[in-house]
Parts: C-alpha cells; sequence; structure tokens
C-alpha cells in the first residue's frame, strides 16, 4: 500500500528543481563546514603558544638618543613607567623582561658540530605566557645543571645564511642545534666564600628548546634567572629594559599616540603579525557568513519545492485521506525525500572538504614546522547537527501543510 502512495506522490516532482537545490545546498553547506574546519586548523598557527601569528603582543623599549647617551640617562622602566602603562584602557597584560645580573660566557662545538665557539652573551627572561614556542621542554630544576634556552629565529638565519655561506661552513637545522650541549660559565658581582676577592662563579649546561619568531632576545625560565640573580647579584634588583604587552587591538591609534608621547619604540613584526591575524579571523568569519545565508537559501528553495509539490498533490492527497491513509502515512514519502536529499548534500559537503584540506594542509606544513591538523570529528558532529535540524523543520512544515489539507474535511 505504501508503494502505491509513494509511485502516485511521485509523478509530479520535478527532478531539476530538487538538482538545483541539492546543488546550492551542497556549496553552502560545503562553505559552511569547509570555513569552521579551515578555521580549527588555523587556530593553532593564531593561538598556540608557539604561533607565529598570535595576535595583540607588542615589545616596547625607551627610545635612546644621543644626549641620553653622554648624560648616562637609564633605558630601564621605572616602576612608576609601569603602573602607568598598566592603567592604559588599551593594555590589557603587561609582561617585563628580567635582565641576567651577572656576565656570561657561552662555549659550543664539539661533536656534532665542525668547529667550536665561545662568546660572551646575555640571558633575559619573561612570562611563560607571553612565549611563542612549544613549553613541554622548558622546565627548569634547581637540582640540575641543565638549563632549557630559546633563541631568536634570526640567529639561527643569520648564521645559516649569513656567516656560514660566506666562510664555507655547513648550515645546521633547529633540530641539530637542539642536540648540541652549549657550556655556561656565569659570573656575578658576589664574592666565594673561600676567596673574598673572587667574583663567584657558577658552571651550567644549557641546550636550546625552541626559535621564537617574536621575542629577539636570548631566553631563559623565570625561576632560572630569579635563582641565578639572587645567587650571583645578591641585593640588587633587576630593572627590566623592555615590556611586552598584550593589547586587544594592535592598531588602536592610541597605543601609537601614547607611545609616541612617551618616547617609546616598538618592533613593528609584532603589529604586522597581529595585523595579519585580525584580518584571517575576519576573512574567515565572512566566508562562514557567506556560507550560512547560502544554505538558508538553499532551504528555503527546498522548502517551497516542497509545499509546491505539495500543492500538487493536494487533490490527490485530500483522497488519499478521504479513504482512510493517515495523515502521517501521507506525509512520510515527502519526509524520506528531504532526508534522503540532506544526506546527499551532507555526504557531498564531506567530499568536499576531504579534498580542500588535501590542498590547504600541505601550505599549512610549510608555513609552520610544527603544524599538526586538528581532528575532522567536531566539523563532522557539527553537519550532523545541521542535517537534523533541517530534517526537523521540513518535518514539522510538511507534516503542517497535510494535516491542514486534512482539517479541510473535518
Amino acid at each position: 500500500m505504501n508503494h502505491l502512495v509513494n509511485k502516485l506522490l511521485r509523478r509530479h516532482i520535478n527532478a531539476w528543481q530538487l538538482a538545483g537545490f541539492v546543488l546550492a545546498n551542497l556549496c553552502g553547506m560545503a562553505i559552511v563546514l569547509t570555513a569552521v574546519q579551515f578555521f580549527s586548523d588555523l587556530k593553532p598557527l593564531l593561538t598556540g603558544n608557539d604561533s607565529f601569528m598570535r595576535p595583540g603582543h607588542i615589545v616596547i623599549t625607551k627610545r635612546v638618543s644621543t644626549v641620553g647617551t653622554f648624560t648616562g640617562a637609564s633605558a630601564a622602566f621605572t616602576d612608576k613607567d609601569i603602573e602607568e602603562l598598566e592603567e592604559q584602557p588599551f593594555v590589557q597584560q603587561l609582561g617585563r623582561y628580567t635582565p641576567s645580573l651577572y656576565s656570561v660566557f657561552a662555549t659550543i662545538g664539539g661533536g656534532a658540530l665542525p668547529m667550536r665557539f665561545s662568546t660572551e652573551m646575555f640571558f633575559e627572561a619573561v612570562d611563560d605566557k607571553f612565549l611563542d614556542v612549544d613549553l613541554k621542554d622548558w622546565t627548569y630544576d634547581p637540582d640540575k645543571p641543565d638549563v632549557p634556552i630559546i633563541l631568536p629565529r634570526t640567529y639561527l638565519n643569520l648564521y645559516n645564511f649569513g656567516f656560514a655561506s660566506s666562510q664555507g661552513l655547513p648550515t645546521v637545522s633547529e633540530d641539530l642545534v637542539g642536540a648540541i650541549s652549549i657550556n655556561l660559565r656565569l659570573t656575578g658581582t658576589a664574592t666565594q666564600t673561600a676567596h673574598p676577592r673572587m667574583p663567584q662563579v657558577l658552571l651550567k649546561t644549557g641546550h636550546v628548546v625552541g626559535f621564537s619568531r617574536r621575542l629577539n632576545t636570548i631566553l631563559v625560565p623565570q625561576t632560572f634567572m630569579d635563582d641565578m640573580n639572587s645567587q650571583l647579584a645578591p641585593g640588587v634588583e633587576p630593572q627590566p629594559a623592555r615590556l611586552i604587552l598584550h593589547v586587544a587591538n594592535p592598531a588602536d591609534e592610541r597605543i601609537a599616540e601614547y607611545l609616541e608621547k612617551k618616547g617609546y619604540d616598538t618592533e613593528a613584526a609584532d603589529t604586522d603579525a597581529s595585523r595579519a591575524a585580525s584580518l584571517m579571523k575576519m576573512i574567515t568569519t565572512v566566508v562562514l557568513a557567506v556560507g550560512l545565508i547560502i544554505s538558508i537559501l538553499a532551504f528555503y528553495v527546498l522548502l517551497l519545492s516542497i509545499f509546491l509539490l505539495l500543492q500538487k498533490h493536494t487533490e490527490k492527497i485530500d483522497n488519499l485521506l478521504l479513504i482512510g491513509y493517515t495523515p502521517g502515512s501521507v506525509a512520510r514519502p515527502f519526509h524520506l525525500l528531504t532526508i534522503v536529499l540532506n544526506v546527499v548534500v551532507l555526504i557531498g559537503a564531506i567530499v568536499a572538504i576531504i579534498l580542500i584540506r588535501a590542498w590547504y594542509l600541505p601550505l599549512f606544513g610549510e608555513l609552520y614546522a610544527r603544524f599538526e591538523p586538528t581532528a575532522f570529528l567536531p566539523t563532522l558532529l557539527i553537519g550532523l547537527a545541521i542535517l537534523m535540524l533541517v530534517s526537523i523543520i521540513n518535518y514539522v512544515a510538511i507534516t503542517s501543510k497535510v494535516k491542514a489539507i486534512w482539517h479541510i474535511h473535518e
């Protein structure tokens, strides 16, 4: 009996009309789900600790002038300067660069490196939440001599593409540098107990755990810095010469006006990366909105097509209801039709996402060496949720229409 009902109701179905709905809804669903998956895959590049586009971070310093050089003016920020900055409406978080109050002499070489290098250097420390590298190995144990170090990526580039090429030396990778031990000799202003005239010296072993794209300094953990400063330069309070600010909008005109008024300089790369991140988010949001609009319009086209189909079959539906068929049995073929079409759309959208991801994921890998794509399951669940929502709305609309026809003869 149901087969006869289905055959009767399918006679006036416009295949081209339904095909147009499937195509339109497929485009809308594919755009929506692709935008969701694209933003999910892009999120580590925008917000992760080791993201090169993490927005809202600006490093500032006091402007160095010729007069200040000759007068010996301090380039460090005072507590008053920091308090005034924290009160500014555009500043959400403020971090201090803690300088080392001791000299550092590093020796690198032997083993995997073809040459041995020795140099004087410096350390700084900053709160972990401002770092842009993976913090998995960023721990310091006072009972062990090993010290994790973060270097600026520009240092490695200068060696590989400047010094190494001019001296005929081999280039080195990040993994190779991370595997090399660095012998550190830390000399402070405190004197040894046994030899009061000799400065206290501590020997440590360091290793590079990451390369920062944003922070142009040699970083060690804050706990290590505080421990060494207290041991090697007791009684001296470190004064930060650089600050890092987290702001909501790096393009805020008030930031530039305030920095210019106070005579502060900023690193342009920070604001450029922040603007790029904001632009990427805006583009993704626009694409998602366009996809939603297309999906809503396509859904409306489907509903309109079903209503036209019901209108064409009003007489037949009326006859079926009069001879004893229930509204549910009469509406069932239309329910099945909409569900099948929505499932076809979802499957087509999933296939489209897989093909699009196969194109852009390798590009992300080239931009970001440690990039790992996110799981596809959340996007699939969103697609199923949309399918269920649309199917429920279709079910209610079709059932209401059939019942309206039935109630005419009650």
